[in-house]
């Protein structure tokens, strides 16, 4: 909402310095009556009217949906979820045939779908940098990242405003999805205290035993790299925001 310009947001990141960032993934998957398990499926994919649950264009999902749109699927989003957590009920109850959810969901409430059958994973996110590359989820390396996805299904790799906009909101919205901030006034030996603690927490010998499938094998980012990243993923190019506030007028009003 901040990039977009929401007039509804009250806050500026720019009066902020963050000392801790901790990114994430997540995997979309089909329901199974598709019948399709990897990109050789996506034309029987476009042959259906497909209902997703969400919780509205602009929220976490945002990209997800862009992602869709770039695979020509004819997606039927149903906005007002509360949760993603909601709309994965809405997939195992039927009323959805595809969902997505983030990595530690997908890990815990998600993966018991697949071994069951109920569910089919297509395609990770990926975890983009700063620069725009994209690489595999280190928490799900067999699964092909939506650029691998595509390119396997379309045999052409995505491009064009649409996959730098996309790339734009996984920046903002997945390699800083949880972050500790504190107010730019801050007196400097506050910000390196709070930095240290965090690197400390960070770099305990036991922190991926505790940190479990409620952060996952995600390199945390502390101090100046938190605070740079935060600033790369604020600074968007004029016309990817206008791309996506044109997208989200023209496809969801």
């Amino acid at each position: 909402p901040a990039i977009l310009g929401d007039p509804r947001v009250r806050y500026d990141y720019a009066d902020w310095t963050a000392v801790l960032a901790s990114p994430t993934g997540g995997v979309v998957y089909a329901d199974p009556k598709y019948g399709v398990t990897g990109p050789d499926g996506l034309e029987a994919l476009r042959a259906e009217e497909i209902r997703f649950a969400s919780q509205g264009a602009t929220a976490l999902e945002m990209p997800v949906l862009l992602a869709l749109k770039m695979m020509e699927l004819n997606i039927r989003p149903v906005f007002g979820m509360e949760s993603r957590g909601a709309g994965r009920l809405a997939f195992e109850r039927g009323e959805a045939g595809i969902d997505f959810q983030t990595s530690s969901a997908y890990l815990s409430s998600v993966l018991p779908l697949v071994e069951t059958g109920k569910a089919v994973p297509l395609f990770a996110m990926g975890v983009v940098d700063a620069e725009g590359n994209v690489s595999r989820d280190p928490s799900f390396p067999d699964l092909p990242t939506f650029p691998e996805f595509f390119t396997e299904a379309t045999g052409a790799a995505p491009e064009g405003e649409a996959y730098e906009a996309w790339k734009a909101l996984m920046i903002a919205g997945y390699s800083l999805q949880k972050m500790v901030v504190l107010p730019k006034a801050a007196p400097e030996e506050v910000v390196a205290a709070y930095a240290e603690a965090a690197r400390q927490i960070v770099e305990a010998p036991d922190f991926r035993e505790r940190a479990g499938e409620e952060i996952g094998v995600y390199e945390q980012l502390v101090g100046t790299d938190a605070d740079a990243a935060l600033q790369a993923a604020l600074t968007v190019d004029p016309a990817i925001r206008d791309f996506l506030t044109t997208w989200l007028s023209e496809d969801y009003s």
